[in-house]
């Protein structure tokens, strides 16, 4: 898959459920994990910077509406939410770290070779221990709701990831973050709602 400059392919009509768009979300991930990695210099900062605006767009939406809905609605969904949630204030971190370093830096592609396959695993463990127990004992009709919902939350997530925002209460300490939290929770609301 070609990656793209954005979230753009994000409302793929394929995309039906909330499970079928965040996987192929995933696979776009994974694109972009490489795409760093085959490039130098200021090809390699803009391709990582394109990354962490995709995990950041992802993950946001992951937060506020996919594993709120696990929790609640299917089995063991707590603690597997909160092992996925622990997974992406680690990559979170990471993140932030490389922000800082030169993308030619020896160093940057040590820890983002570790980074790459940390998130490759998250999205492995999502996919077999969440999104699976979703599709088996998800409501296919609200499925395609909280599809709709990640859209809206898309539209107005962060365009960086913020370690320790794990949850919206976290959101909400970090000042400027303050209103995109808000928004994207009203959005969230309001997709959920017109479904």
């Amino acid at each position: 898959m070609a990656p793209s400059n954005g979230t753009e392919n994000t409302a793929n009509r394929d995309d039906t459920d909330v499970v079928a768009l965040l996987t192929r979300q995933h696979r776009e991930i994974e694109a972009r994990l490489d795409e760093v990695l085959a490039h130098t210099g200021s090809e390699r900062r803009h391709a990582f910077e394109r990354l962490v605006h995709l995990l950041a767009v992802h993950e946001t939406a992951e937060e506020e509406v996919v594993h709120p809905y696990a929790r609640r609605s299917v089995a063991g969904g707590e603690p597997v939410v909160s092992d996925r949630l622990k997974e992406e204030a680690a990559a979170k971190e990471v993140l932030s770290r490389l922000e800082g370093l030169d993308p030619d830096d020896p160093a940057f592609v040590e820890r983002f070779t570790e980074l790459r396959r940390s998130v490759l695993e998250h999205a492995r463990a999502e996919e077999k221990q969440e999104f699976s127990r979703l599709r088996q004992n998800g409501d296919p009709h609200r499925l395609e709701l909280l599809a709709k919902a990640v859209r809206a939350a898309e539209a107005v997530a962060p365009t960086r990831p913020h370690p320790g925002t794990e949850s919206a209460a976290k959101n909400l300490v970090l000042g400027p973050a303050t209103a995109v939290a808000d928004r994207a929770r009203d959005a969230v609301r309001s997709a959920l709602r017109s479904g």
